[in-house]
């Protein structure tokens, strides 16, 4: 797939506590947050955007890492060396600052605190009953500790890969502080549904760390787990990426079903009631 050059997003920019960074955005009506993997806004990640934009939501897609609209590096194609330095130039940074947490248990990254300031202000300037968002692989824990916002009423988990799961301690945890925990699970109680998804054999997201989630916040965790076959045989690494690279876009397909499901939920509680 070649490089997407965002010609149909809007680029702006938005500041919280001293930080600004650019936010691409296509649509109008509730916003969602669609907060990129590793290496960042690729074309796969803008197509699932431009989907969240075609249900009637505003997508935003703050820029926290990568060369936004760069293409997902095919190894076959371009070399293994040059798929190591797209990542490289991506994991790398991320890994050593300050906002990401990548290996501690029980803590919130930093740079959760500019994204709920991102949700609220689109709250603001979008309208309707609230927000949703889509954390994915390196970030899909950002989705949940953002829920200890009210505004956020749909949060959805996609591959969500941190703590990198080294030790079995770590497999069983997400990057969340327990405060944070506390506070989504208190949401939950009260009616916030929290959407997971993964592949069954994907080791950088194990089936621990659903479990974990399933204890801590019960019947409100709707984990969706695909078997690996379900995974688009095209893409360029192992079963992973449920809603961009592994994702085969045809009806009946469990990774269209998976996708499906996430516009359903930005439906079910992003649209006002009729």
């Amino acid at each position: 797939m070649p490089d997407d050059s965002l010609h149909d997003l809007d680029r702006v920019t938005f500041t919280h506590d001293g930080k600004t960074r650019t936010v691409f955005r296509q649509g109008t009506g509730p916003a969602v947050i669609v907060i990129a993997e590793i290496p960042g806004i690729t074309p796969k990640v803008l197509e699932f955007a431009r989907r969240v934009s075609a249900i009637g939501c505003t997508a935003v897609l703050p820029h926290l890492f990568g060369r936004p609209g760069q293409a997902y590096p095919d190894p076959e194609v371009d070399g293994w060396l040059h798929l190591g330095r797209v990542f490289a130039e991506s994991i790398v940074p991320a890994c050593i600052s300050r906002e990401f947490t990548v290996l501690a248990t029980g803590k919130t990254s930093p740079v959760v605190s500019w994204l709920r300031a991102l949700a609220a202000d689109e709250h603001r300037r979008c309208g309707g009953p609230g927000v949703g968002a889509v954390g994915m692989c390196f970030t899909g824990g950002y989705a949940l500790a953002m829920a200890t916002d009210d505004r956020l009423l749909a949060p959805v988990l996609s591959q969500p890969s941190l703590p990198y799961g080294i030790t079995a301690r770590q497999r069983r945890s997400i990057d969340i502080s327990p405060d944070d925990l506390a506070k989504v699970k208190q949401r939950c109680a009260n009616g916030l549904t929290v959407l997971g998804l993964r592949f069954k054999g994907d080791k950088n997201c194990r089936a621990e760390r659903f479990a974990y989630l399933r204890e801590q916040l019960g019947p409100a965790f709707v984990g969706v787990e695909l078997e690996n076959s379900a995974a688009n045989p095209a893409a360029a690494l192992g079963p992973h990426s449920v809603l961009t690279e592994h994702l085969i876009d045809e009806p009946g397909q469990p990774t269209r079903d998976a996708l499906d499901q996430v516009l359903d939920l930005f439906r079910t509680r992003l649209f006002p009631p009729l």
